[in-house]
């Protein structure tokens, strides 16, 4: 059987706990990796399980992300079944608001499921670092014969109270929900994990549209799937929880674990990005079989220059995006973003850099995240004195310092006259 599958990538929330990254930008804009977006691996987990009908509902701060979509995720419309088309609010609500929680924006969107008549409705969210193969998510909804699919995947029980925690009977049937709720119960034979929802949802069209009109006329309601409607769902239809843990990514060796990070918070984000300098990462981005797509950019290769004692441009457990140059300089246990320079004797270590930042001669620069287009003076030191860092930075609890950057500077048509 073909089944018709429509996508919904819920990229509106603002972010807030990942500031200052989200000062001028959406959290799924935030750069990761050297040369990606967060919003990236969503969108190849799409593309690569095959599903090519993908609406991005945007809110605050979207122009950044507007931006990326444009430059990397655009089909060429040969194909009618195949679009990646950003969506805003569509004021289509009781009162004409925003989008009000995840449940409200599909709601607000309704008319692009009746428009596209598809059997399963594939909701996700934007802000995640992970990647999946949906086809089996979406297989394994069929198999079950199930109204509603939650992926979910174990988590320490101290973080019950982020999550949506799931409870399940022996055949993966959800038979309660308790969302972000500190007491939520623990796994049957495991007392230190919760079982939690991923935020990832396969609906069945005609229970979904049921629901969400019943949720759109609730006046008490808070308009959220993970609080709202899947409570109820889970106590008047069939509601199956997916294990993410059995997922399997093609090219990937056998038995590879699975990976998946909730990078709400800058700690989260930084230790995030720190798991690809390992010599076997655990999050794999060198498999030919499941590329992570982004933007494509006509930069050049990075380069390395000089080799004196002082004066070397090496860089040591780490990635260094295109176009970035390191002229006499040392790059140690770092991320790289692309444009980069780093000047003779500047030692860069257990850092992440965004794009088109520039560190002068002899700066010292440790467990910093420096965001785009930062200049840093010759000799400026950060990430050694926290005390004199929090009087110019914000700093995390953990010690993390993070520079914010500058506007870029957007080229605009000229004419003569």
């Amino acid at each position: 059987m073909q089944l018709r599958v429509l996508s919904f990538v819920l990229a509106g929330g603002k972010g807030t706990r990942l500031y200052p990254l989200t000062k001028e930008r959406a959290k799924p804009a935030v750069p990761f990796g050297g040369q990606y977006r967060i919003i990236d691996f969503v969108l190849s987990n799409l593309v690569n399980s095959g599903i090519h009908s993908i609406y991005v509902l945007i809110q605050f701060k979207s122009q950044s992300l507007l931006q990326h979509l444009r430059d990397g995720w655009e089909f060429s419309g040969i194909l009618k079944d195949r679009y990646i088309i950003p969506v805003p609010a569509q004021m289509r609500s009781a009162g004409e608001t925003w989008y009000r929680g995840t449940a409200d924006a599909i709601y607000q969107n309704l008319n692009l499921i009746e428009q596209s008549d598809p059997h399963v409705v594939s909701v996700f969210g934007a802000d995640h670092i992970y990647r999946m193969n949906i086809r089996e998510m979406i297989e394994f909804h069929e198999q079950k014969r199930a109204q509603a699919t939650v992926a979910a995947i174990p988590v320490p029980k101290e973080y019950a109270s982020e999550f949506g925690v799931i409870e399940i009977s022996p055949d993966g049937r959800i038979i309660a929900f308790h969302e972000k709720k500190a007491d939520a119960p623990t796994m049957p034979g495991n007392p230190d994990m919760v079982l939690a929802s991923m935020g990832n949802y396969i609906f069945s069209t005609g229970p979904l549209l049921k629901f969400l009109h019943e949720d759109g006329r609730d006046e008490h309601s808070s308009h959220d799937f993970g609080r709202d409607i899947l409570p109820q769902w889970v106590t008047r239809g069939d509601v199956f929880a997916y294990d993410f843990q059995t997922n399997r990514i093609p090219g990937d060796p056998i038995g590879a674990p699975v990976y998946w990070r909730d990078v709400g918070t800058i700690d989260a984000y930084y230790d995030a990005n720190m798991d690809l300098r390992m010599v076997t990462p655990v999050l794999n981005l060198y498999n030919r079989q499941w590329p992570l797509r982004t933007a494509g950019y006509d930069d050049p290769p990075p380069k390395f220059t000089f080799d004196d004692q002082d004066r070397r441009g090496v860089a040591i457990d780490s990635i260094v995006s295109s176009g970035s140059i390191l002229s006499g300089g040392s790059v140690k246990n770092s991320i790289i973003g692309r444009g980069v320079r780093v000047h003779s004797g500047a030692v860069v270590e257990d850092s992440i850099v965004f794009d088109n930042c520039d560190i002068g001669r002899k700066c010292r620069i440790r467990r910093a995240i420096l965001d785009k287009n930062v200049t840093l003076p010759e000799e400026t030191v950060i990430g050694y004195d926290l005390d004199a860092d929090r009087q110019r930075y914000h700093v995390t609890e953990s010690g993390i310092v993070v520079v914010e950057g500058r506007r870029s500077r957007v080229q605009v048509s000229s004419i003569e006259v």
